[in-house]
């Protein structure tokens, strides 16, 4: 159980371990994917841009170039492009890594962009399907390379390949889960009791000052 805490925190540490223009991005994208997945369980099941004309009514801003596009993206001569575009965004889930995490916002972008002319499940369910069989294809080339020793070749092995696939998915899907644990985050941190901090690894503070006077050497008193 204390594991498991520990890696949910190190999951949202490294998630929120983002540019600051990054992370203000990804919190209103944030916003976003999870009034659009909260809106399925309603019976007609709101898409993304009707989730973004609602709360552009409530704002009250202009909302009807947003018709347009809507109608444009369900023409059915669109299904197949937008199909291709939610394959898409599956890749760019699969390529994110600690280190680089704005490919998972650009997949959240194509596949609410998809669903917006195929719908969630198609849109949702072809992403996941591409993240996993991507995986998936890299895993059993890795198998041949189980046993290598990594030393003057780049090498594909199973258990990096699985850790890196792991990663890759849960970076991706606590996008939609940033703007309410910064919200939680916040109130919480008065309430928060933290360890003291190391005042560090010398014999003396960080400050520098002794705290005793040092002894005089060569001095012998009588």
């Amino acid at each position: 159980m204390q594991g498991r805490r520990r890696e949910l925190v190190r999951l949202w540490q490294v998630a929120v371990r983002r540019p600051r223009w990054q992370l203000f991005a990804a919190a209103l994208l944030s916003l976003w994917t999870l009034f659009w997945i909260v809106g399925q369980v309603q019976q007609d099941g709101r898409s993304p841009l009707d989730v973004l004309r609602l709360g552009l009514g409530w704002a009250d801003v202009p909302s009807r170039w947003l018709d347009a596009i809507t109608q444009w993206l369900r023409d059915e001569r669109r299904h197949g492009p937008l199909g291709a575009l939610a394959i898409a965004g599956g890749l760019l889930w699969s390529s994110t890594t600690e280190r680089n995490q704005l490919p998972a916002l650009l997949g959240w972008l194509a596949v609410m962009t998809a669903a917006e002319g195929i719908g969630y499940g198609s849109a949702v369910n072809r992403a996941v399907l591409a993240l996993g069989a991507f995986v998936l294809v890299l895993l059993l080339v890795s198998l041949p390379g189980r046993r290598a020793f990594v030393l003057r070749h780049i090498v594909l092995m199973p258990r990096d390949v699985l850790h890196a696939g792991v990663t890759a998915a849960a970076l991706s899907a606590v996008v939609p889960l940033i703007a309410p644990g910064l919200v939680l985050v916040r109130l919480c941190v008065p309430y928060v009791t933290r360890p003291p901090r190391p005042l560090g690894n010398g014999p003396h503070p960080s400050g520098g000052r002794p705290l005793t006077k040092p002894e005089p050497h060569g001095v012998v008193d009588p």
